[in-house]
């Protein structure tokens, strides 16, 4: 981060290093607990409390026995920034994620899956085609398929069975599906 403040308005780099020699392992420590043991984040947390600490010598100058509650203060303040911001991010994907992750439905193979159906159903008897679009296409109960069809609900069931056999024998990669 640049900045345009005159060398004047600046902490000589002999306080600076003072202060990080006398408050850079507490102030690690107390970063590192805020950032969930995140030793990356917590050493730039340190680093840019520094850096705040360059920015203002005003502070530095106040009558204040110690410097560590002001640090502790900006570096906690640092800390939820980089926390929100973040989180106002979209988290970002590793590559493990995308390996296990499923893949976008294929358009092509899902038509030619259909056509197949589509041409194995129309091999099967009347009867048999008729209970598996009631039951499959149009999304109706066992009951409902043998109200609208006229027959017993026993007999939707079995007809649903012997359609469903015959339909493996005819469809490509079902034959040995149970």
């Amino acid at each position: 981060m640049t900045t345009s403040l005159p060398l004047a308005h600046r902490t000589d780099e002999r306080t600076l290093a003072a202060l990080q020699h006398e408050h850079g392992t507490a102030l690690f420590g107390f970063l590192l607990s805020l950032t969930y043991g995140d030793r990356q984040r917590a050493e730039d947390l340190v680093q840019e409390t520094l850096v705040r600490a360059w920015q203002h010598p005003e502070a530095l100058s106040s009558d204040h026995d110690s410097m560590r509650p002001w640090l502790f203060t900006v570096g906690r303040r640092l800390a939820i920034d980089a926390r929100r911001a973040r989180r106002a991010r979209p988290s970002e994907v590793g590559a493990e994620v995308l390996v296990h992750s499923a893949l976008p439905d294929d358009h092509a193979e899902r038509s030619v899956t259909e056509l197949d159906v589509r041409q194995a159903v129309q091999t099967l008897r009347t009867e048999h085609r008729e209970v598996l679009v009631q039951v499959y296409f149009r999304g109706r109960s066992v009951a409902e398929a043998s109200t609208v069809l006229g027959i017993p609900e026993g007999t939707v069931k079995s007809r649903t069975f012997y359609a469903l056999r015959a339909l493996r024998g005819v469809l490509p990669g079902y034959e040995s599906a149970a």
